[in-house]
Formats: C-alpha cells, sequence, structure tokens
C-alpha cells in the first residue's frame, strides 16, 4: 500500500505541477487522492479538512506571518545602501571589491529581510553602477550577486527553518536559528573565495589607499540599527527573553520604527506593505495546512518507512545515504521552492537520518542548505533570474561563471553534511541541544 499511494502522490503532484497548477493545490490533490485508496470519499473530505486546520493552527506559526511583515519594512525602510557600505569598509581592500562586497551585503540583506530575490535585487542595484564604472564583466557581477543571495536565508531569522521545527515535530527554535550562522557563513565565504580567485584572474583590484578605521567606524554607526535587528529578536529567543513568535513580533515594531526614522516609509506604502504580506503569509500558511495533510497520509500508508527499506537496501553506510538524499534533494529544488520541499522531504527522509544517530537539527540544515541552492539553479532559480535581469545580461553568459560558485557552495554543503559540528557547535555551546 505505501509504495501504491507513493506512486500516485508522486505520478499527480508531477502532473498538477507540469499543467501549472499551485503546489498548494497540487499537494492537496495529490495526497487527497492517495487516502481515497484506502478511506471512503466522505470520511476522506472530513479528514482532509480537520489535517488542514490542525496544520495552520500552531502557536508558532504565527511568527512566519510576522517576519514577512519585517522583512517587507526593512526592504521599503532603505536599508540595503548602509549595508553595503559597512561590508565595503571591511571587505573592500581584496580583490574585486565591489564582488565581495556585494557578496558580503547579500549575506546581512538576506537574513534581514528573508528573501533572496530582495536581496539580489536591492544589493545588486546599489553595486551595478560602480561595477559598471570599474569595467566589471556584468555575468560575473551577476553570477556573484545570485550565487550569494541565498546565503541570508539560513542565517536567523529565517522563515524555512521556522517551517522545518513545524514539519520535524518542533525541533527548537533557538536551537536551529544558532545552528544557521556557521552554515549561512561558510555559504558566503565560499563565494567570497571564488569572487577573489576570479577577479585576480581578471586584475580587478581593491579600494587603494590604507585601510580607514573611521570610514569603518562611520559605516558602522551608519548600518548598526538595522544589524541590532538581528542582534535584539535572535538573542532575545536563543537566550530566553521571548518566544520566536514574540520575537517576530518585536521585529516588525523595530523595523516599522526604523523605516520611520529613515523617512523611507509613507502611509500608502505601508499599507502596500501590509497587503503583500498578508497575501504572501496567507500562501505560507495554506500551504503548511494542506502538506499537513500529506504528512497524514504518509504516516497512515507507512510510506517514510517504505522509502527507509528502499535506501536502506541500497546501502546501509549512512555516508552514501545521505550523498543520495543530497542528490535527490538537489533534483528536486531545481524545480521546487524551499517551503514546499521542506514539508514534502522533512517526514520521508527525517526518520531515517534519527535512525543513524543525526540530530534534527544538522538535519534541517543540511535540507534547508541544500534546497536554498534550487534558489540558484534553473529552470526555477528564480534569484538567478533576478540577478540576471539586475545586470542586464544573459542566462548563457552567466552560466560559466555560475559553475565555479556551484562547485564551491556544494563543497559547503558536505561539510554541512558531513561535519556535525558546522551546524552543532554553537547551538551545543549555548546548552541549548547535548
Amino acid at each position: 500500500m505505501a509504495i501504491q499511494s507513493l506512486l500516485i502522490i508522486i505520478g499527480i503532484l508531477a502532473v498538477l505541477l507540469i499543467i501549472g497548477v499551485p503546489i498548494s493545490y497540487s499537494i492537496g490533490i495529490s495526497a487527497l487522492a492517495a487516502i481515497l485508496q484506502t478511506v471512503p470519499l466522505n470520511v476522506s473530505v472530513v479528514t482532509a479538512s480537520q489535517r488542514i486546520f490542525v496544520g495552520m493552527s500552531s502557536f508558532s506559526l504565527t511568527a512566519i506571518p510576522f517576519f514577512i511583515l519585517a522583512g517587507n519594512l526593512m526592504n521599503q525602510g532603505g536599508i540595503a545602501k548602509r549595508l553595503v557600505d559597512f561590508v565595503n569598509a571591511i571587505l573592500g581592500k581584496l580583490p574585486g571589491s565591489l564582488l565581495v562586497t556585494n557578496v558580503g551585503a547579500n549575506a546581512l540583506f538576506g537574513a534581514i529581510s528573508g528573501s533572496a530575490s530582495a536581496a539580489a535585487a536591492a544589493v545588486g542595484n546599489m553595486v551595478s553602477s560602480g561595477e559598471e564604472e570599474l569595467g566589471y564583466d556584468k555575468a560575473l557581477c551577476a553570477a556573484a550577486n545570485g550565487a550569494s543571495a541565498p546565503s541570508g536565508l539560513l542565517i536567523p531569522p529565517s522563515n524555512a527553518l521556522i517551517t522545518y521545527s513545524l514539519v520535524s515535530g518542533g525541533t527548537s527554535v533557538a536551537a536551529l536559528f544558532l545552528a544557521g550562522y556557521i552554515p549561512g557563513i561558510i555559504w558566503a565565504v565560499c563565494c567570497i573565495a571564488v569572487a577573489v580567485v576570479i577577479a585576480k584572474k581578471k586584475g580587478y583590484v581593491g579600494i587603494k589607499g590604507k585601510f580607514s578605521f573611521k570610514n569603518l567606524g562611520t559605516a558602522t554607526l551608519k548600518a548598526l540599527p538595522s544589524l541590532s535587528l538581528i542582534v535584539v529578536v535572535i538573542g532575545g529567543i536563543v537566550g530566553g527573553i521571548f518566544t520566536a513568535t514574540e520575537g517576530s513580533a518585536i521585529a516588525v515594531v523595530y523595523a516599522l520604527v526604523l523605516g520611520l526614522i529613515y523617512r523611507n516609509i509613507t502611509w500608502e506604502s505601508f499599507k502596500r506593505i501590509l497587503v503583500e504580506s498578508a497575501k504572501m503569509s496567507g500562501m505560507i500558511v495554506f500551504l503548511i495546512g494542506v502538506s499537513n495533510i500529506l504528512s497524514w497520509v504518509m504516516a497512515f500508508t507507512q510510506i517514510p518507512q517504505a522509502i527507509s527499506a528502499a535506501l536502506l537496501g541500497i546501502t546501509s553506510n549512512k555516508f552514501l545515504l545521505l550523498l543520495i538524499m543530497n542528490v535527490i534533494l538537489l533534483a528536486a529544488g531545481t524545480f521546487m521552492d524551499v517551503t514546499p520541499a521542506i514539508l514534502i522531504f522533512t517526514p520521508l527522509f527525517l526518520p531515517i537520518v534519527k535512525n543513524f544517530g543525526m540530530n534534527p537539527v544538522q538535519f534541517g540544515l543540511m535540507l534547508t542548505y541544500n534546497l536554498c541552492i534550487g534558489n540558484i539553479t534553473p529552470p526555477v532559480g528564480n534569484t538567478l533570474f533576478v540577478a540576471i535581469k539586475v545586470g542586464n545580461t544573459s542566462l548563457a553568459k552567466v552560466m560559466p561563471y555560475m559553475l565555479m560558485f556551484y562547485g564551491a557552495i556544494l563543497a559547503g554543503l558536505l561539510l554541512v553534511t558531513y561535519v556535525p559540528a558546522v551546524s552543532m557547535a554553537l547551538p551545543q555551546a549555548a546548552g541549548l541541544i547535548k
């Protein structure tokens, strides 16, 4: 029954996605079709409705709409230039200074805004004129911008990690948030390394003159209010002062006050931000609710157990199993967004990795890091295409550079997968996990 149900889910889901049905409806319909193989129609519909309600009723889920609203307020609040100047003051001496600055600013802005595409658009626009003046290759600039933007999705506050916490059965959000720092930094450092190597080959130099503490101090003071959002919210959550949901509400108030101080938020823009945040939140929350049907079907038909048995039938070596999972996730990420992929693959793979002793926190970071690569991978790759549009270039010109960035980012994925300390060291040091 498990294999039959799995084939039904995969088949119907694939067909619906190919013909353009929204992912939430596709998941719900495919899950309902699988239920009908074992449960009568009237019972199936009632059960599906109950599972949607249960999936959307979690208090922790409230954090997602608040963080989305806070991110949209920060996007409007004019913080991108301040972050670009701050990173440039620190890293500007490296070869290809604006490429490196683009990468570092993307990591910071993506963490604050919660959107890789927003980071690629905002930061990319900020540095593009300078890159053009210095004669940088447009395709290289677009590749560095797109490749580095998803790094901010790993650095908290991260909606992807909150979603994983919910679907994994309540993994500590505070532990996941702390665990995200090193993988996010690794992603950014990998991109910086590639950018510096290519910049040296092309003869792109850093900012001339000596390092200036005065410029760094000025840039830091300007960026400090924006950077403080991360310190206040994450520090409060990790320190147990408030929950993730309460922290998200504080982030909204902080972002709104900051936007008003900077005078970049008007009444009209605020109304637009509220509407956009409500639409995005509704989509994500409904998707989580519908995905709860799928999780129930998988548990009821014992699909995870069947997949576990199939994978263990191939090999019992945990290193090979993790490699197989990574390949599957990389393939899925090329056509599926991060949130639905987390909702689908967590209940499939988490029981397997638990069997050979992998901590759910480490798996959550491996899963999220892996799926974030899909943001910059064709055919979907929304963030990559945003970077290409901002850079005024083409996919054909960008891809040769992207291959080098992919190689470095995948090396980071191997570290997150096979070196537990990469994601576990900070939560363990804080006493959040043993």
